[in-house]
């Protein structure tokens, strides 16, 4: 009956985004990828928001359900029957509204496959962005193979209209590759020579000194028709963030945004929660919240990041289980505690699968007492306020399933603030 009904209200929202569509005629930009959609689409709408009427995806609305409400401006109803019917009356006071937006800036995922085929059915693109695949994507568990998750991503690429532009990560060979299947002009984004819109030089910056010292956000060079652009971006640590600027950049450059304006705006995005935000900790520590989600290649990228701060104290990684993974789950978890034994003074690891991260760490020669090991994020939170100490940077890491933002909350400076800083502060999540 759940089913039935979820398949109903999809039904029915589909049926009202489709007549917005139809009736004002927005140019709609679409992301996919398995690591950074929701940093490229919160960028790109930034820069859009320069020269257009904007309106993006609230959070990460990127299902069936969640890409017609985010095209009509609706919030998630969760289980309640009578907000479900006041979207749909909202959604069609939208088909008439004299103030749509001009442009969508649209997330799009899948978690099994067909999914965004379905949504692509109806939905065509002015603008098709895929960010990053990785070797081991989220949610493989539901697919056959890597090559089978790339295909579906690529119904991005296939539904971007012959007028529109396609804008691809240049550095993923897999995410590269899909520009054969592009009826549109392909734009190329990324640190490799080549490159449409060419980054160079991304580094964490720092405010602070000694003890002090601590990240305070990410610059790094645009190198786009014989020009050299300076960035910054405030507030975020890491080279995914880069790669979002950069797609932004080149989405921007399609729209015929000017690239000062362009850089105006980079400079101002907000990014998301729990997107390798950076928070001060307890105790003067400094924690890298990237909890919102996990799969294999974003540890990768979060655990390299730690590896290239620059700190007087100690780097602790707090890593929690990565789901749908099937097969690939012993593997890919040990994978990573091999790769953390060696960036890492201590390492928590959260879960069931987790424990493989541990093995993997004692694999490749890590003490046992600078493993931990926790069934759930909040009892890892507790003991982990206990041993932090002034100076440390602690990275959090974990599947949405394990809620690793309740081990931030246990570690952060400002509790207080949690509805602004972390991610999954709704009271629906919190009765979860």
């Amino acid at each position: 009956m759940k089913n039935i009904l979820k398949k109903t209200v999809s039904l029915i929202l589909i049926f009202i985004a489709r007549q917005a569509l139809a009736r004002h005629k927005p140019k709609v930009v679409a992301i996919t990828g398995n690591v950074g959609k929701t940093g490229a689409k919160d960028a790109i709408a930034a820069v859009l928001t320069r020269k257009y009427t904007v309106r993006k995806s609230d959070k990460s609305f990127n299902s069936d359900i969640g890409v017609p409400l985010a095209i009509l401006g609706l919030p998630n109803a969760w289980a309640n029957p009578f907000g479900w019917f006041s979207n749909f009356f909202r959604g069609v006071q939208e088909v008439f509204s004299k103030d749509f937006p001009q442009v969508l800036v649209l997330e799009v995922g899948a978690d099994r496959p067909r999914d965004i085929a379905d949504i692509m059915k109806w939905l065509k693109l002015d603008i098709g962005v895929v960010t990053v695949m990785g070797k081991i994507p989220v949610h493989i568990e539901f697919f056959g193979s890597l090559e089978e998750v790339a295909k579906e991503k690529a119904e991005v690429v296939l539904a971007t209209k012959e007028s529109g532009n396609v804008i691809l990560n240049f550095d993923d060979k897999i995410v590269s590759a899909m520009a054969v299947k592009s009826r549109a002009q392909v734009l190329t984004f990324g640190f490799n020579e080549g490159a449409f819109v060419r980054g160079e030089n991304s580094h964490i910056y720092y405010e602070g000194e000694g003890i002090e010292r601590r990240p305070a956000g990410t610059s790094f060079k645009i190198i786009y028709d014989g020009n050299v652009l300076p960035v910054h971006l405030p507030g975020i640590a890491g080279k995914n963030a880069s790669y979002s600027a950069l797609a932004a950049f080149a989405c921007g450059i399609s729209f015929e945004i000017n690239p000062i304006s362009i850089l105006e705006a980079l400079g101002e995005v907000n990014f998301q929660p729990g997107r390798m935000r950076i928070i001060e900790g307890n105790k003067k520590t400094t924690i890298i919240d990237d909890t919102y989600n996990s799969s294999p290649v974003a540890v990768e990228h979060a655990l390299e990041i730690l590896s290239e701060i620059e700190t007087d104290g100690r780097k602790i990684a707090v890593i929690g289980d990565m789901m749908e993974l099937g097969n690939y789950t012993p593997e890919a978890h040990r994978s990573l505690g091999t790769m953390a034994s060696k960036i890492v003074d201590i390492l928590v690891c959260v879960g069931v699968r987790a424990k493989f991260i541990a093995d993997g760490a004692l694999s490749s020669g890590m003490t046992k007492k600078k493993i931990m090991l926790f069934d759930d994020s909040l009892s890892a939170g507790k003991a982990l306020d206990l041993i932090i100490k002034k100076g440390d940077t602690i990275l959090v890491k974990g599947s949405q399933y394990m809620r690793m933002e309740r081990t931030v909350l246990e570690i952060m400076a400002e509790p207080a603030r949690a509805s602004e800083l972390l991610v999954r502060q709704e009271e629906e999540w919190g009765r979860r």
